[in-house]
């Protein structure tokens, strides 16, 4: 646990300091994609009894760091850890994706929903922090992650996936009291959660906003973006929490880049909507960048996938503060070369880019 970091170009990159070339790391990089990773699963029967077995969280999230010359890991876990621990029955089956027994609709259901004890009823999302942190010994940062308040809340009340949220954005609609009860619990829940994945290891976290991109703007600001403050507050005042680099990554979100960087967050993760250089020159003074490849690019051959992973390096140019990522998770379908051929690239480009600055 009190290993000292051999690489830490990725927090160096949070703090916008200057580093030898830019780190990498990609969103579900420990997944499906990998061969090792799907016999990981198959030891453990289904992806819930994956999560829940630290030993084997562990395995699999070390699984890419051996494949590739990667900055960071990320904790193995699932978004809907939260939601679980309040008894809403959920099942993850493959194919169909998550779903809950019993969603969340009503005034009733919302207080009837219990204020979980975190080091309890996720005890086993901590072990895992701990055991990766030392198997780890120092190699890279381990990053921690939840969901934000919002995304929690469209699969709580809808039950599962959703491509109209009819539920979901129907009681932003028609009871915002009684949403703004629900995303309130959720919020302390995160906060809870996230300070004890710090308590156990984590040495970065990141907020996952993935249904961001299905409100307005002014429901982002009142059901979304208001919660993620209250995160990143919560976070920076308390002294145990308050250097640990804090990203936040609405899927969908390029119109709302300054309102997410005035919360206080050190990282603003992109998807490949927004052109990384005109991000850069709106915020990129005030926290650190991270993405922001379309992940599709992966399924093409290695040059292809050199070549647009140069022109996202070069958009940027030779600042500091910039983790390089994917605009969203990879998908289960990539080949692995392709990843090789993707941090290679990342790691190597970026120094040359370095190098042609600094003689210039």
């Amino acid at each position: 646990m009190t290993s000292e970091l051999k690489n830490d170009r990725f927090l160096r990159a949070l703090r916008r300091e200057e580093t030898d070339c830019t780190p990498i790391w990609i969103m579900r990089q420990a997944g499906r994609y990998l061969p090792e990773y799907r016999a990981t699963r198959k030891v453990a029967g289904d992806f819930l009894t994956l999560c829940k077995t630290p030993e084997l969280a562990c395995e699999v999230t070390l699984q890419p760091l051996e494949r590739f010359d990667l900055d960071a890991a990320i904790l193995f876990s699932d978004i809907l850890t939260i939601p679980d621990a309040m008894g809403l029955g959920l099942s993850l089956n493959e194919g169909v994706g998550p779903k809950f027994a019993n969603p969340v609709r009503t005034v009733d259901a919302i207080k009837a929903l219990p204020v979980i004890d975190v080091q309890e009823e996720l005890a086993y999302v901590f072990d895992a922090v701990r055991l990766i942190r030392s198997e780890l010994d120092g190699r890279v940062p381990l990053i921690g992650f939840t969901g934000s308040p919002w995304t929690l809340m469209t699969y709580m009340v809808e039950g599962g996936s959703s491509k109209d949220f009819k539920f979901a954005k129907g009681m932003l609609h028609c009871e915002p009291k009684m949403s703004h009860v629900l995303l309130d619990r959720t919020a302390d829940a995160v906060i809870a959660y996230l300070k004890a994945q710090v308590e156990a290891g984590a040495q970065a976290l990141m907020v996952f906003d993935t249904w961001a991109g299905a409100l307005s703007t002014p429901q982002y600001m009142e059901f979304s973006l208001a919660y993620m403050w209250k995160i990143v507050n919560a976070l920076k005042e308390d002294e145990k929490t308050r250097d640990i680099p804090v990203t936040l990554f609405s899927k969908g979100g390029g119109l709302w880049l300054e309102k997410i960087a005035a919360t206080g967050c050190d990282g603003v993760g992109l998807d490949w909507g927004v052109p990384i250089s005109y991000a850069r020159e709106l915020i990129g003074d005030r926290v650190a960048l991270q993405g922001n490849l379309d992940p599709t690019v992966l399924y093409a051959n290695p040059e292809t996938v050199r070549r647009e992973a140069k022109l996202v390096l070069d958009d940027f140019g030779a600042h500091p503060g910039h983790i390089f990522n994917l605009g969203h998770g990879i998908h289960p379908g990539i080949d692995p070369e392709n990843v090789k051929a993707l941090v290679d690239t990342v790691h190597e480009h970026s120094a040359n880019i370095r190098k042609q600055e600094a003689g210039s």
